[in-house]
């Protein structure tokens, strides 16, 4: 093996454009060389070794990285990214396995980017689920020929990707969806332009108006409290018994506890009732 392959210490280059032009011109490795090299990181840990891996590749993360630039995305962290996976494909690549790098490392590059797209395309997540995650990219693929997606077409999807047709239409619907702005920006003014903040307004959610109803029903309660407090025991008793106990108790055996009929017990709450009211009325 050739231990003086030429290859740059870093990529500390001023703007995207000449870091592409820097790593096109980076020497690629023959099979020999980067089965050596392979074996030297994994059986001597040699960071050297595993540095050539990952820098004469990374030409093919560009490749892959281009084709993921219809997602609004900046290309250079699509990018980064998808040099991320070249790392972790460096580090679990085994050289006996008899194919090169590269073959290997697609995997995990794509995985990689496709993490970051689908966390970073859209304010509001379109994939969360396996199944979504699966038709996020194979349905845009098929949508840029198609404008909209037929019965036959959404049932051939489904089927081809193992997934319910609900799902397939749901997916279709989210991608088709835009991110929207809660407010209009400052150089926004034209009175047309519905936004969230124009129709999604919560009645009731002044918080001067939610304080002073707070404060009020505390000192409803705090008038009733203090008026039950003023009752006599058997007064008490009842009106506890009947409305906040837990497991009410009827008329009939409040009368057994006190021995007297059910009829005496229903004057007693009604006038213990009265009271209340009186007391909380005056005082408010």
């Amino acid at each position: 093996m050739d231990n003086t392959l030429a290859l740059p210490t870093n990529l500390s280059v001023g703007s995207f454009d000449s870091y592409m032009s820097t790593v096109s011109h980076l020497p690629k490795l023959t099979p020999e060389q980067e089965y050596d090299l392979a074996v030297q990181y994994r059986d001597f840990g040699d960071l050297e070794a595993a540095r050539k891996l990952v820098m004469s590749n990374l030409r093919f993360v560009a490749h892959v990285a281009r084709g993921y630039s219809g997602y609004g995305l900046p290309l250079a962290d699509v990018m980064q990214e998808g040099n991320v996976g070249l790392m972790k494909a460096v580090k679990r690549f085994d050289p006996e396995v008899g194919v090169r790098l590269v073959s290997f490392a697609v995997h995990w590059i794509k995985a990689e980017i496709h993490e970051y797209v689908i966390k970073n395309c859209r304010i509001v997540k379109v994939a969360t689920t396996k199944a979504q995650r699966k038709l996020f990219f194979n349905l845009r693929k098929s949508k840029k020929d198609l404008a909209w997606l037929s019965k036959d077409d959404a049932e051939a999807i489904a089927e081809n990707l193992n997934v319910d047709i609900k799902t397939v239409y749901e997916m279709e619907e989210r991608l088709d969806g835009r991110d929207m702005a809660f407010d209009l920006s400052a150089n926004d003014s034209d009175d047309n332009i519905s936004t969230p903040a124009n129709y999604l307004e919560q009645q009731g959610a002044d918080p001067a108006l939610l304080i002073e109803n707070a404060d009020w029903k505390e000192h409803k309660e705090d008038l009733l409290s203090e008026a039950l407090s003023e009752l006599d025991e058997r007064s008490q008793d009842i009106l506890k018994s009947r409305w906040l106990s837990d497991k009410k108790a009827t008329l009939h055996d409040l009368a057994a506890r006190y021995n007297v009929s059910a009829e005496r017990i229903r004057q007693i709450e009604k006038n213990a009732m009265k009271k209340l009211k009186v007391a909380v009325t005056l005082e408010a």
